[in-house]
């Protein structure tokens, strides 16, 4: 009997999909005795010594169950796209199968939900059967005649940016030592988005410790239950096509990596920007009005960041940014100008 759980990410979970659905040989490489779960939580697939049984896979449609409802529609050999619609529909026969290779995205992606929307926009008047496959766009994982022979249809053509499905959604992580300038350039990169008609929410660190965090404290555990809700926050945003600030110390680099993790899964790669506020401990030190880090020295605050307790510099950040050299509104115009040109 399986003595571990594991929660598998999208991508594990397009893996095994791929296998039960029978798109690839073998398995994939899981760890023994070990039971699977997906992010609600459902109980996906058991390893143990009789190897890989898998339960049920949430969201993704079998091959078979495809063929069946084709079957059912009286569909003879019907013919398929894989992908994005040409520009020109017209073309394309009154009853289409569509393919779309989705592999690595959330199930509720809005992605997804995008896509079948254009295909519903431009092939008025024919009648299509919209399917998510757990295949990548870009580097699939077997031929599109053979995935369209899996699903029990013939190609037509195929359009498939190679590029992961995106929301257009991003979320920009601040992360830097208390007093660096983190939440003023923020409130200025929000000016800023707002001017320019964009809808923005900024999760500063003061106010998210408030209301989202409220009765957390200040230890290693806390602080990483703390970055990770601001993360989850900013993913529900990115995912719907938003755009989210966030301005916490996040003083861990796996925990800053969680955060990664979790937008870029909802609104796909290149969501997630961290900004990096390195401004030194000792200026940040010499701003300090509130005596934090006096106090911090004193040892009245214990694991007090960049004191008692470490901050772990970015290696990952997509900008630095030096506020003893660059004024709050040039920061914030940096950051402006990357989210422009990404």
């Amino acid at each position: 009997m399986a003595q571990n759980r594991m929660r598998l990410t999208h991508a594990q979970l397009a893996d095994l999909a791929r296998h039960a659905f029978g798109l690839t040989p073998g398995a994939p490489d899981l760890p023994a005795d070990t039971e699977f779960e997906d992010a609600e939580g459902v109980l996906v697939a058991v390893t143990s010594g009789d190897g890989l049984s898998v339960r049920e896979i949430p969201r993704w449609r079998s091959p078979d169950s495809v063929r069946a409802e084709l079957a059912r529609r009286g569909w003879a050999q019907p013919a398929t796209w894989v992908g994005q619609p040409p520009d020109d529909v017209s073309g394309l026969p009154d009853r289409l199968l569509v393919l779309l290779p989705v592999a690595g995205t959330a199930p509720d992606s809005v992605a997804i939900s995008l896509g079948a929307a254009v295909w519903a926009d431009r092939a008025v008047g024919r009648e299509l059967v919209i399917v998510p496959v757990p295949v990548t766009a870009g580097d699939p994982e077997l031929p599109w005649l053979e995935l369209a022979a899996a699903y029990g249809a013939g190609p037509v053509a195929s359009h498939v940016d190679p590029r992961p499905p995106t929301t257009g959604g991003r979320a920009v992580m601040f992360t830097g030592l208390s007093g660096a300038g983190k939440s003023t350039i923020a409130s200025r990169l929000v000016e800023l988005l707002l001017e320019g008609g964009h809808t923005v929410t900024l999760l500063d660190g003061d106010e998210v410790r408030t209301h989202l965090s409220a009765g957390l404290g200040f230890s290693k555990a806390d602080r990483d239950t703390n970055v990770r809700r601001i993360g989850w926050v900013a993913a529900q945003i990115a995912k719907h096509g938003g755009l989210a600030v966030c301005a916490p110390i996040a003083p861990y680099a796996a925990t800053r990596a969680d955060a990664r993790r979790l937008v870029e899964e909802q609104a796909g790669p290149g969501s997630f920007v961290l900004v990096h506020v390195a401004t030194p401990l000792e200026e940040c030190e010499a701003r300090d009005r509130k005596g934090l880090y006096a106090r911090a020295r004193r040892g009245e605050i214990a694991e007090f960041t960049g004191i008692s307790d470490p901050y772990e510099e970015p290696t990952d950040a997509e900008l630095t940014i030096d506020t003893r050299s660059s004024s709050v509104d040039e920061s914030a115009r940096l950051v402006l100008a990357h989210l422009a040109g990404g």
